[in-house]
């Protein structure tokens, strides 16, 4: 059995022979009372190695060693030290610290030390008792190493004389058992039983003393104890032979008994002790002293050696004795004493604030915890007694946690809602115990609850759509755009890696899968494809992982990498098509066209002619855009009959390219001249001053309008007199009876002809239209109604006030403004 195993392992530890009948009983007593309701009781000596097994207390409360450590079991104490823990791969419970019995419960006949063993999931709280049994490891102490005794030569034999006993901390046959006297001839020792229930060695007179013989006598006294083995203690003692003392001093009363409250200020009065002794003189008078004073009281309880009164000398702390017992002496000043016991109650008041333990406190809880999770394990208790040691816990209402007692004294601090380390990842919760105590008293500890991350974010792109643009002909490796995804959750969770995710296109682009930079992988070219599609997915490094995707819309952009290409004439090596022009083809006859092509796009598409090179120079011309080749001027006798021209074609890009056609025309007899090509080359000549036209219009009558309205601001603050007068406007009005019908126009008031129209017409090869007059057969007829009309119709009247006086007319007037 493990009890028995501990005995034995601190019986070779102490090197002592202890008696193994004496063993059996605790033996058999922990065997017979060791479980019971949850609890379980080991009776171990005192002054075990560290390390020493006390149990296992997996098999005694039929628990699973493989459960221990899967629900966190531990071993807790409740306001005392921790001196002992548990191997939870074992289910021993193990020493821990030095087990003294006589430090922890002083010489009380039981010392009990009450620990709990807790389990979490579901929580579960076993008592685990441990009677610490007492082994012989102090020896007796006199507390003064030489006794004193004054007595009188005429003391009759027989006569006793108490004196002080030897202290063992030890209890039962480990405590003192006998005391020895060294030889002499005048006294002996003898036991004696006091008020107090302790025995006491008592000096006995053999032989009557002679002063005149020897005036003092030295003996030595021994302490024995009854331990195995024996442990001992000596102390000397002086005897002085003086006159008679006849009378011992007589305590009132045998037992005296009082109380003070703990906490009580130095000096506070206990009670007075008081004893008497028939004697006069110095033989009357009467000393009190502590017996034996322990080391602990010592310093809280005093009494005075001339009154017998007894005060507080120090801190008197109710939770940490209940009672005290002391030996009081009384010694008169021959030598004679006699001895009282004096028991001190200790009222408990409500001086100890609830004590908050944290037992276990996780300090990471998984954001997608359950409504009930345990987080932490609370236990509270109070010093004091009474309604001052009842305590009650709590924590603020605005948190997702709650409290929840099963055990006494033990709260469980479990989740009450759904936690979001996004919103929240910490939590700093104040728990406050109050006890019931008048006035209460409280304690607070802030428990510190860190969220975990979970995996329950997505990443997100700062874009849903992106738009790049790269032009052709980039190396490879060329940068071309950064996506950047984000993620709220934390940890690895938020660690973001990109891919491309269409394949079909995974070759045209690589992307860094740590950064989402883009580059290229392969040359592009724009007259191939100028746009295509790509999709990237974020994936964060959770488990299971999370992802999203974007789209990338990926444009190509021209550069001017393409020559013109001449499609007419025809350029072949050795062969020149030859185009026929009339010899009578006048000046501005269209001869040929040089049609080329550029395969880039925009203005690097744009063509342009130029003649660098002619047979004859001032012949030819080419159309800047259009490459179409006129006559400049009509043939002569001695041109030569076949002409080449070099045209150079130009793009209209930044670094233009170009390529040259050679054009060879010859002049032929006979060849009828179109009046097509000719008609129409005049008004191409017409035609390139046209844009100009209409620039320099548009700028003066702009310029003309911006004037009218200066002269109209000058006229209304120069001229606030003039008054327009009019039926309907501040305008002259004229009657409809001279603005014939034929000068109507929609308006009703206009000066074109119902019957003239305007035809356009677009030349060939330009982007300009022009204007032709369909008739001007009304011509005439206009400037002389125009003519008339002014002259019938306006006269100037001079007033005083300068206005225009205009005559009456018909009810629908033509305005005209002069």
């Amino acid at each position: 059995m493990s009890t028995a195993h501990l005995f034995l392992k601190a019986c070779l530890i102490m090197d002592h022979r202890i008696n193994s009948t004496r063993w059996l009983h605790f033996l058999l007593f922990s065997l017979l009372f060791s479980v019971s309701f949850g609890e379980v009781r080991y009776v171990l000596p005192e002054e075990m190695q560290r390390g020493s097994v006390i149990g296992n207390v997996a098999r005694d409360l039929g628990l699973k060693v493989k459960d221990l450590d899967a629900r966190r079991a531990r071993i807790v104490a409740e306001g005392t030290k921790q001196l002992c823990e548990l191997d939870t791969a074992s289910g021993n419970l193990l020493i821990s610290q030095r087990i003294d019995r006589e430090e922890l419960c002083a010489q009380a006949t039981v010392c009990i030390l009450q620990y709990q063993l807790l389990l979490e999931d579901p929580l579960q709280a076993f008592s685990i008792v441990l009677d610490i049994a007492d082994i012989n490891d102090n020896s007796p102490v006199f507390a003064a190493g030489e006794i004193k005794l004054d007595l009188v030569e005429s003391t009759v034999l027989g006569r006793r004389f108490p004196l002080e006993s030897a202290h063992d901390p030890d209890l039962g046959t480990n405590s003192v058992r006998e005391y020895k006297l060294s030889q002499n001839e005048h006294f002996a020792l003898e036991m004696s039983t006091q008020i107090n229930g302790n025995a006491y060695p008592e000096l006995v007179l053999k032989k009557a003393l002679d002063r005149e013989a020897q005036a003092e006598h030295v003996l030595k006294i021994n302490g024995i104890d009854g331990g195995n083995p024996v442990r001992s203690g000596t102390a000397s003692i002086h005897v002085r032979v003086l006159d008679a003392n006849d009378n011992v001093p007589v305590f009132s009363q045998r037992v005296y008994k009082a109380s003070v409250p703990e906490n009580s200020p130095i000096g506070t009065v206990i009670t007075t002790l008081n004893a008497t002794d028939l004697d006069e003189g110095v033989y009357g008078e009467i000393t009190y002293s502590f017996s034996h004073l322990s080391d602990k009281m010592g310093g809280v309880i005093e009494i005075n050696p001339q009154s017998g009164e007894v005060r507080v000398a120090g801190v008197i702390d109710y939770e940490e004795a209940s009672s005290h017992e002391l030996d009081v002496q009384a010694k008169d000043g021959g030598g004679q004493a006699s001895h009282c016991k004096l028991i001190v109650d200790v009222t408990d008041v409500n001086d100890n604030k609830p004590v908050i333990e944290i037992k276990s406190a996780s300090a990471n809880v998984a954001e997608d915890s359950k409504p009930g999770t345990m987080v932490a394990l609370i236990n509270i208790y109070d010093l004091d007694t009474g309604s001052s040691g009842r305590v009650t816990c709590a924590i603020p209402d605005n948190v997702p946690f709650k409290l929840v007692s099963e055990v006494k004294n033990y709260y469980m601090l479990v989740t009450d809602g759904i936690l979001d380390r996004e919103l929240q990842p910490d939590y700093n919760i104040p728990v406050t115990a109050t006890d019931a105590g008048a006035p209460s008293l409280s304690s607070v500890k802030v428990i510190s609850i860190v969220v975990s991350d979970v995996n329950d974010n997505a990443p997100t792109f700062t874009q849903g759509e992106y738009n790049a643009n790269i032009l052709e002909n980039q190396p490879v490796g060329t940068f071309v755009i950064k996506v950047i995804a984000e993620d709220a959750d934390d940890g690895s969770n938020a660690k973001i890696l990109y891919q491309i995710a269409n394949s079909e296109v995974s070759s045209f682009l690589t992307i860094n899968s740590d950064t989402g930079e883009l580059f290229t992988s392969r040359l592009f070219d724009y007259e191939q494809s100028v746009h295509f599609q790509i999709k990237v997915t974020a994936r964060d490094g959770g488990g299971p992982p999370l992802s999203t995707t974007c789209t990338i819309n990926v444009f190509i952009k021209d550069q001017n990498d393409n020559s013109p290409v001449v499609l007419y004439p025809v350029q072949s090596a050795g062969f020149i098509a030859e185009d026929m022009v009339p010899v009578e083809a006048p000046r501005g006859y269209l001869v040929t066209k040089v049609v080329a092509v550029d395969a880039d796009s925009g203005h690097n598409a744009w063509l342009s002619y130029r003649i660098i090179r002619a047979t004859r120079p001032n012949m030819f011309m080419v159309d800047l855009h259009s490459g179409e080749i006129r006559t400049m001027r009509a043939f002569m006798e001695d041109d030569e009959p076949k002409q080449t021209l070099i045209v150079l074609v130009t793009d209209n890009g930044p670094e233009s390219l170009s390529s040259t056609a050679t054009v060879s025309i010859m002049l032929g007899d006979g060849l009828p001249v179109l009046s097509e090509l000719f008609e129409f080359a005049d008004e191409s000549q017409d035609n390139d001053n046209l844009t100009l036209y209409l620039i320099i219009a548009l700028s003066t009558v702009s310029s003309l309008f911006i004037l009218l309205i200066s002269g109209v601001f000058y006229f209304k603050l120069c001229r606030r007199g003039y008054v327009y007068r009019s039926t309907t406007a501040s305008l002259p009005v004229f009657p409809t009876t001279y603005c014939p019908s034929s000068f109507t126009d929609f308006s009703r008031c206009g000066t074109l002809l119902k019957d003239e129209r305007y035809d356009s017409f677009l030349t060939t090869g330009s982007w300009r239209g022009d204007f032709r007059f369909g008739s001007n057969t009304d011509t005439d007829t206009l400037k002389k109604r125009s003519a008339a009309y002014q002259k019938n119709t306006l006269r100037r009247v001079s007033t005083d006030r300068g206005s225009l006086k205009v005559r009456a007319g018909a009810p629908h007037p033509c305005y005209v403004i002069k």
